[in-house]
């Protein structure tokens, strides 16, 4: 006899099927198979069977419970053992042969381990085949529904987000628009299901039925939800205006936690990042992708940051009776994945669950799918659990470059004296606001941080033969710490090179030349490119405006004539800009932007020379805030 709970619950013996009809003892039974082999309190049991209503015997009414459903086993023929009452609860001892559930588990695990697409392919058109209609419909528990079933019904809504990339990656674009369009209907909200949509569309030659999902899925996001399209959402859109080529998807990686240091080294790469594959070597990446998380690196040369430090430090290492979540933000190259290295390394001992990196964002600075990314970890623990007991150890996650907030919500965590560090030039403000937690924004290097990391790099003899070009090298980079690092690589690697040579030659082009040639990760264009194709266009297009301005701070008022709009509305988009680490915010109600983004500004294609932002009357002046 098989338990089939991915569908209305039944018991079938292979030819027949009988689905049990709504009652308490179905939802004792449901309850029990979605935490199979497990004790389940009598507490959790009375809940789900009665909610709120309990009657005042509620052990008796759960014992005689029991006793019903044990009845219905012996007239299907269901040994009585099957339910054991252990201390503190009860107990449904079952293999993974006789209930659907696990078996469809068991496939998404061979979905991993699948040694080609084909072969992952299969497996996860196994186990969605195994889903039979409406989820547990005959299980009258608003306790289940909301506490169970969300969570199984994003597992299978997961297996059929990666069933329809590796389809994609397969050129099978036809062949799933039927079906993307169905589940797409089903769950409106779910942006990638649109996304996987508009891509299948455009892909095979319909650009206007492309386009006008894409404006569907826009309305529907803004007239009830209130937000825009995500960033991925918004670069497919631009891509198809302009009739560029997408090029075949590859879809996200779900590597296992194991062995990944040991993949960084073989590809002779530091652990926190993989360079972006050429487009011939992407069938490379689909058969055999990188890990999801890393084990924290140290990080050479780490400088300043004292204040910071402590704090974070403190945050972490207190109040381990419960989870812990920090998001670090800032501007683009600003130092904030380092700072997360560091205060990992130092805090090793809170956490002896282990700490991980997980990057959130492919190489190529597009993000990494969230349920890839929960699922991988969420196996991750399953295969801790089964090499021995789970001692509770709190682990310390660090999720890098963060691009939404809907990215990192399945990953907050939740176990006690455990913790996660977000990266990400977003200030997330919703997200510690609905979910707890503090918010660090990252400043640039003071003059000092700045100077000791360079000598930090170049050593102490060289950065004290030049004490004044090394301050004006400083002041060139803007005191950010990935243009440092550039700079103090480039000096090291020419050591007949003066670091006022190499003063004299940025200065030519304070932009483009911090760049390394051979490692497109230290590039600060790439990267400030990279931040700005992630927002909105036309949030884009304002922070054109602004560095090109000859105004070094800007009011709201100031900014609405500079952007030719209202004060409210320009006062919105200063603040976007401020959330994005794009704009900094002064106490007195002014903007400024930092000097290398300034610069970046002016140098994009069309930025031109500074703009000139018209006289404020007095008495307009006066009103400013």
């Amino acid at each position: 006899m098989q338990f089939q709970v991915l569908g209305p619950l039944s018991i079938t013996d292979g030819c027949d099927s009988v689905v049990l009809q709504p009652s308490k003892p179905t939802v004792l039974l449901a309850t029990l198979l979605l935490r199979h082999n497990s004790v389940v309190s009598t507490e959790f049991l009375q809940s789900a069977i009665w909610g709120e209503d309990q009657p005042a015997s509620a052990k008796a009414a759960l014992q005689n419970c029991v006793l019903r459903l044990r009845r219905i086993f012996v007239k299907y023929g269901i040994a009585n053992a099957l339910i054991e009452s252990v201390p503190g609860g009860y107990r449904i001892s079952i293999g993974t042969a006789a209930l659907d559930l696990m078996r469809f588990r068991q496939l998404l695990d061979s979905a991993d381990a699948a040694g080609d697409p084909e072969a992952e392919l299969r497996a996860l058109k196994e186990a969605l085949a195994l889903w039979q209609g409406p989820f547990l419909s005959n299980v009258p528990s608003d306790v289940l529904r909301r506490d169970e079933i969300p969570h199984l019904v994003e597992e299978r809504l997961r297996a059929v987000e990666r069933a329809r990339d590796i389809e994609l990656s397969m050129g099978r674009c036809q062949q799933v628009i039927t079906e993307l369009w169905t589940v797409a209907r089903a769950y409106p909200a779910r942006e990638r299901f649109r996304e996987q949509l508009i891509e299948a569309l455009y892909r095979s030659g319909r650009q206007a039925e492309a386009l006008a999902e894409y404006r569907a899925v826009k309305g529907y996001l803004r007239e009830e939800l209130g937000v825009s399209p995500g960033s991925s959402l918004q670069r497919l859109e631009m891509t198809i205006l302009r009739g560029a080529d997408i090029g075949p998807p590859v879809p996200d990686d779900r590597g296992a936690l194991e062995g990944p240091a040991a993949a960084a080294a073989a590809a002779g790469l530091p652990p926190a990042e993989f360079p972006p594959a050429p487009p011939k070597a992407r069938a490379a990446l689909t058969a055999a992708p990188p890990p999801t998380a890393r084990p924290i690196a140290p990080v050479p040369h780490f400088t300043g940051r004292t204040a910071e430090t402590a704090s974070l430090v403190a945050r972490l290492t207190t109040g381990a009776s419960r989870p812990v979540t920090v998001v670090l933000s800032g501007a683009p190259g600003i130092g904030k994945t380092a700072l997360a290295q560091h205060i990992a390394l130092l805090t090793r001992d809170a956490f002896p669950g282990g700490r991980f990196l997980v990057p959130m964002s492919h190489p190529d600075g597009t993000p990494r799918s969230p349920g890839e990314i929960a699922s991988a970890l969420a196996r991750h623990e399953h295969h801790r659990a089964d090499d021995g007991p789970d001692d509770g150890a709190g682990r310390l996650l660090v999720l890098d470059d963060v691009t939404d907030a809907d990215q990192v919500r399945p990953l907050l965590p939740t176990r006690p004296g455990s913790a996660v560090i977000i990266t990400s030039g977003l200030g997330l403000a919703g997200l510690v606001a609905a979910h707890g937690g503090w918010a660090h924004r990252l400043d640039t290097l003071t003059e000092e941080e700045s100077c000791r990391l360079l000598a930090a790099v170049l050593g102490a003899e060289r950065a004290e033969a030049e004490p004044d070009a090394l301050r004006l090298l400083a002041a060139g980079c803007g005191h950010f710490p990935l243009a440092l690092t550039i700079m103090a690589a480039r000096l090291l690697t020419r050591p007949r090179l003066r670091v006022a040579d190499c003063v004299a030659w940025l200065r030519d082009d304070p932009v483009t030349r911090l760049s390394l040639a051979g490692d497109p990760r230290l590039s600060v264009p790439r990267v400030f490119a990279t931040a700005l194709d992630r927002i909105d266009p036309l949030l884009a297009d304002a922070f054109l405006a602004i560095g090109r301005c000859d105004r070094r701070r800007l009011t709201a008022r100031l900014g609405a004539q500079l952007l030719g709009v209202a004060p409210q509305e320009a006062e919105e988009t200063l603040e976007r800009l401020v959330d994005a680490g794009l704009l900094e915010e002064e106490p007195a109600g002014e903007y400024h932007m930092h000097e290398l983004l300034r610069a970046f500004a002016r140098a994009r294609p069309g930025g031109g020379g500074p703009t000139a932002v018209p006289a404020v009357p007095a008495a307009t002046a006066a009103a400013s805030p």
